[in-house]
């Protein structure tokens, strides 16, 4: 991490969302959202929420050495967005306790606010957090 990782950090990102960003693209294999309206999924809203988070603290870190992952998310989806909007995302890094990352986060479609909340991301060593993956993989035994 370098010393410029520091609170205040302000980042705002734009994502035009198209179909395949919307409730009934979230898990093709349930016919339950194949059925729901087509529109901005809460599932695909917080993976952007990640995204802009990503983008902004990227300059602060040994990338891509260091990266972060997401560690809670607390957000209200208050409006829903139709395909063909952009959603304009802000956020803002609020607190750096060690390697733990805290962030405000919103985004509007350019009518409605369309989420609020937080965000926490955990930096990590990628070499080291990928080995520790390598160890809970199922291993393949046939022979």
């Amino acid at each position: 991490m370098k010393d410029t990782l520091k609170p205040g950090i302000r980042y705002e990102h734009k994502f035009v969302v198209p179909d395949s960003k919307t409730v009934p693209a979230l898990y093709p294999e349930a016919p339950e959202f194949l059925v729901m309206p087509n529109v901005f999924a809460t599932g695909f809203l917080v993976g952007l929420l990640e995204w802009a988070c990503i983008k902004a603290v990227k300059p602060h870190l040994d990338w891509p050495k260091e990266q972060t992952v997401g560690i809670h998310i607390n957000i209200s989806h208050v409006a829903p967005t139709p395909p063909g909007l952009e959603v304009t995302v802000t956020v803002e890094l609020v607190k750096v306790h060690g390697k733990k990352l805290l962030f405000s986060v919103e985004a509007h479609d350019g009518i409605d606010l369309i989420a609020r909340g937080n965000h926490e991301r955990f930096v990590i060593n990628k070499e080291k957090f990928d080995a520790s993956i390598e160890k809970k993989a199922p291993q393949d035994n046939t022979d």
